[in-house]
């Protein structure tokens, strides 16, 4: 873990990755409840808010009915992102976000890549990952030896992160680059609780 400290963190824009089809899970698992009756959804949006001030939620063509959920439960996203290559897995998903983020010329260091389904992540963690932000890393949370999410991808790496068209993720762009990733040794083990079954809810 590294000792970098700042006074004022690097601009981190995050990117909450939500457009998954939830195979596994029977159902829009985007909309299933935890015990406090807020959906999956909606608790991960409310999380990484406190820890970014710019957000943008990613999701299917056709989304309409989770983002009318949303408004209703008073979740009120900063920015949404459609995905036309979601069908590809969560590679085309990111590719289509990060093709937005150049087109867009967001001035952001770092974008922080949120699962969508990882409702017990601390915002405070997403703060102490901010902290070590920059353009040229690819910073990764560790949890008793176990890396998570969110992973921060310096803007050095989002044209190759662009070109993803299909895929489960950025995984090869990370092993492509060893000598940039930046591992950070968190207190939290909501960096790999996700959900992927409705068995994983309970907790």
């Amino acid at each position: 873990m590294s000792s970098d400290s700042q006074t004022e963190p690097p601009a981190v824009v995050a990117l909450i990755m939500a457009a998954g089809v939830s195979r596994r899970f029977g159902s829009d698992k985007r909309q299933a409840r935890l015990g406090d009756g807020r959906t999956l959804l909606a608790t991960t949006l409310e999380t990484v808010s406190q820890a970014y001030s710019r957000c943008w939620l990613t999701t299917r063509p056709g989304d309409d009915a989770v983002l009318a959920a949303l408004e209703l439960a008073g979740t009120s996203p900063l920015r949404r992102l459609t995905a036309a290559h979601a069908s590809g897995g969560l590679g085309g998903s990111l590719g289509d976000a990060f093709r937005h983020l150049i087109v867009e010329d967001e001035p952001a260091v770092a974008a922080a890549v949120v699962l969508a389904d990882m409702p017990w992540l601390n915002a405070t963690t997403c703060a102490q990952l901010n902290r070590h932000a920059r353009s040229e890393r690819i910073v990764i949370p560790c949890h008793q030896g176990q890396r998570g999410h969110p992973v921060l991808f310096g803007r050095t790496f989002w044209p190759a992160l662009a070109q993803l068209k299909k895929g489960d993720g950025a995984r090869a762009i990370v092993k492509a680059n060893r000598e940039a990733v930046h591992l950070v040794d968190v207190d939290d083990a909501g960096i790999w609780r996700d959900v992927d079954t409705p068995q994983d809810l309970e907790d």
